[in-house]
């Protein structure tokens, strides 16, 4: 396996991208009129302009396991991973038919003794809400690898480190979370049409900006260390792929905020 990723050809680097992958209610609405989308089309035309993507990783808040996976099915299936929405949020129409990347999964596998190969997986709503508008054609391998929800934070930065290199072999890595993610306290509030803040939200939401501005990784991999982090990340999945993404950060990327967008309780910050 080491030989064939040697044998990958070196590419213009990669960049590296935290998302939100949004709700489900923005996934059958149109591309016009609707901000988030329209950010995701821009982007997409960005990368495929400036970049040749070979493949693409994504680390999805929505695929929490113990250990951790990484899918190398060649063909994925969409997984429509939310519950009780119309039944055109589960239309064929919406399914996302990219191949996989069996051979460059493989190849992290074998290199990492912490990852276990996998075809028990698709693509969930961490990544083809994103997919979907990102790359629409649906022509370039993409896999995902799982969020092991029992490590600690430094796990996950410690594996990231990992995959830098493949940064450089044309993989386009993409961190899918939500640096604030409380659907209970949202759903108080936009369910009944309020879309105030409740302040706590956006306050951890420009906190931890400034930390990704500033590359405190040490902060932000100690989130719980913020007075309303409890409140902003109850459970960590949404979290965790933000610090994959700081992970992969080298000193001369540039940071860029393409998205500044937060609801009550929910930052699509991107």
């Amino acid at each position: 396996m080491k030989k064939i990723f040697e044998q990958l050809p070196a590419s213009k680097k990669m960049p590296v991208i935290f998302t939100s992958h949004g709700n489900p209610m923005d996934i059958t609405l149109p591309a016009y009129g609707n901000s988030f989308i329209k950010y995701l089309n821009e982007l997409g035309e960005e990368l495929h302009t400036n970049y040749g993507i070979k493949a693409v990783l994504v680390i999805s808040a929505h695929w929490c396991t113990k250990g951790t996976y990484i899918n190398i099915n060649p063909f994925p299936e969409t997984i429509f991973d939310y519950y009780g929405f119309p039944q055109e949020y589960y239309s064929d129409s919406l399914k996302y038919p990219a191949p996989g990347s069996p051979v460059i999964a493989g190849q992290i596998a074998n290199e990492n003794k912490l990852v276990t190969p996998t075809s028990e997986w698709g693509f969930d709503h961490g990544n083809w809400p994103v997919m979907k508008h990102l790359l629409p054609e649906a022509n370039i391998p993409v896999f995902q690898l799982s969020i092991d929800y029992y490590q600690p934070p430094q796990y996950h930065y410690d594996l990231a480190l990992q995959l830098k290199n493949y940064r450089e072999k044309g993989v386009l890595i993409i961190g899918s979370g939500a640096i604030v993610h409380n659907l209970k306290e949202a759903g108080k509030r936009m369910f009944t049409g309020n879309t105030q803040l409740y302040g706590w939200d956006k306050e951890f939401d420009d906190s931890v900006k400034q930390k990704i501005n500033d590359r405190n990784i040490k902060s932000i991999i100690n989130y719980h260390n913020h007075k309303y982090s409890k409140l902003a990340i109850p459970t960590p999945d949404h979290y965790i792929p933000l610090i994959y993404t700081m992970a992969l950060l080298d000193k001369k990327d540039n940071i860029r905020h393409t998205y500044e967008d937060i609801l009550p309780a929910f930052s699509n910050r991107s």
